[in-house]
């Protein structure tokens, strides 16, 4: 089992975490084409290797993160806060 260190909780099993997506994929603007919306939404790489996510933790303090793992092997790298703040109404255990 995938064991993700969330920055406010700990270490937590991965049955915590729900997959939030590609975090090195960028957002386009607001009055981007309709091309470049398609692509954000449907378009997506199925890298082998390191890659960056993003992780929403559903089941403890639903703060956003972003994990640096291994897709091969699971290895995780880094795990990073995707904002520096719980977000609100949270609070820390």
């Amino acid at each position: 089992m995938l064991r993700i260190e969330c920055p406010w909780c700990g270490i937590r099993n991965e049955d915590e975490f729900s997959y939030g997506g590609d975090a090195s994929v960028q957002r386009p603007t607001d009055d981007a084409s309709q091309d470049d919306w398609y692509d954000y939404v449907y378009t997506r790489n199925n890298p082998a290797g390191r890659h960056s996510e993003y992780w929403h933790h559903a089941n403890g303090c639903r703060a956003w993160i972003k994990v640096e793992r291994d897709t091969v092997s699971h290895e995780i790298f880094s795990v990073t806060p995707a904002s520096p703040n719980l977000p609100s109404g949270n609070r820390e255990d």
